[in-house]
């Protein structure tokens, strides 16, 4: 049996800070398994979380004026964001700045401090540039995120605030839960994200039917009201939702006034991976993560804009690894996108290589925005489309 080949790498990879992650930090860290590699990396950002000098010499060139997007009620620097998961603790978000994430989403974080799933828990897929986790929202808890929150303010980043349920807490209090994580936290956050789509919490994504999310969203929200500034609510869905289901969670954040919604979440799915089928059967349940999740979860976005309209603002997340899935996201509705996967297979340069692609491609369509250029593209995909029918 001839054996599967990996998907090639992006190839607007960063040249510079890219080769030294391929080249010898990427062994290195390969070398160890999933969770131990990320709990180094984590001691690195930490500390350059608190210094600034440490970010200083982290930090590269800014992106170009014509990156600037407006979103959530938010100025970005650039539409690209890093995705909860990685910042669970809100102890890196600056690192991740000086990194160039123009966002940062902490969390998932629930009201009560847990330790998540037992280890082994996070896997990695080389062949398909995939991760599988199992992780079950290990996390300081709010209390201990508010004061990580209330030592460092943000240093050019935005920060976004994904809260779960507490696995101590029964689905009945589940709205109790979720909004004394809200009440902590929503005054450090640019933006707030309900997750009820990990699939790694037992019984978390029942509470996407809409009768089980609704007091959700509306005790999260009344706590929100609360604040001297209201930070927008969105929620989180997951890519393996019926399309009756999508539309009924779309019809309800509408409902429910929320500012948007996060697409997507990590998928249960398997089909299709490169991986041989008796690896990944090994590894056992949790949720997939990049490269193979990239059409699913552009299809749920493209969805979700055609029920929603102009009506919420949209996240894209999943398999986002370089600059055409960044203008891709936009053109089917995105305001801003998410990688996370894309930093563990390509490094940290990821970052700057897809702002350096994006400047190019703006210039070089003569547009004075990626906001413009994105509109434009938009119209073409249009036109072709008009063609084609």
């Amino acid at each position: 049996m001839a054996r599967p080949r990996a998907i090639a790498a992006p190839p607007d990879n960063d040249r510079g800070l890219n080769a030294i992650y391929q080249n010898l930090l990427r062994p290195l860290l390969f070398a160890l398994d999933a969770e131990t590699a990320h709990h180094v990396v984590s001691l690195l950002l930490r500390t350059a979380h608190r210094s600034r000098l440490v970010r200083a010499i982290l930090r590269g060139p800014p992106p170009a004026p014509s990156l600037r997007v407006r979103a959530l009620g938010m100025d970005l620097a650039s539409p690209v964001g890093l995705a909860a998961g990685f910042d669970k603790g809100a102890n890196m978000y600056n690192a991740m700045g000086a990194l160039g994430f123009a966002s940062v989403e902490v969390g998932t974080v629930t009201a009560h401090a847990q330790p998540g799933n037992p280890r082994p828990r996070l896997f990695r897929l080389p062949l398909d540039r995939a991760v599988i986790n199992r992780m079950g929202f290990n996390n300081p808890g709010a209390a201990a995120v508010q004061r990580a929150l209330e030592r460092y303010a943000p240093d050019g980043v935005r920060l976004g605030v994904n809260i779960g349920k507490s696995k101590v807490a029964s689905l009945e209090n589940a709205a109790a839960d979720y909004a004394e994580s809200a009440r902590r936290l929503g005054r450090f956050a640019d933006y707030v994200v309900v997750n009820v789509s990990s699939p790694n919490t037992p019984g978390l994504r029942s509470l996407q039917s809409v009768d089980a999310l609704r007091p959700i969203l509306q005790a999260v929200r009344t706590e929100l009201q609360a604040l001297p500034r209201v930070p927008p609510l969105l929620v989180k869905i997951a890519p393996d939702l019926a399309d009756e289901d999508v539309d009924a969670v779309v019809d309800l954040a509408v409902e429910q006034n929320l500012a948007g919604m996060v697409a997507t979440n990590t998928t249960i799915d398997r089909q299709g991976l490169r991986t041989p089928g008796e690896i990944v059967a090994m590894l056992g349940a949790g949720g997939l993560s990049g490269a193979p999740l990239r059409e699913r979860s552009l299809g749920m976005l493209r969805r979700v804009r055609a029920r929603a309209g102009e009506r919420l603002e949209l996240i894209a997340s999943g398999g986002i690894e370089n600059a055409d899935h960044v203008l891709e996201s936009l053109r089917a509705g995105a305001s801003v996108v998410q990688l996370y996967t894309a930093m563990v297979f390509h490094g940290p340069g990821v970052v700057h290589a897809i702002h350096r692609e994006l400047e190019r491609r703006v210039a070089q369509a003569g547009c004075g925005s990626i906001g413009a250029l994105v509109r434009r593209e938009a119209q073409l995909d249009v036109t072709r489309a008009g063609e084609s029918g």
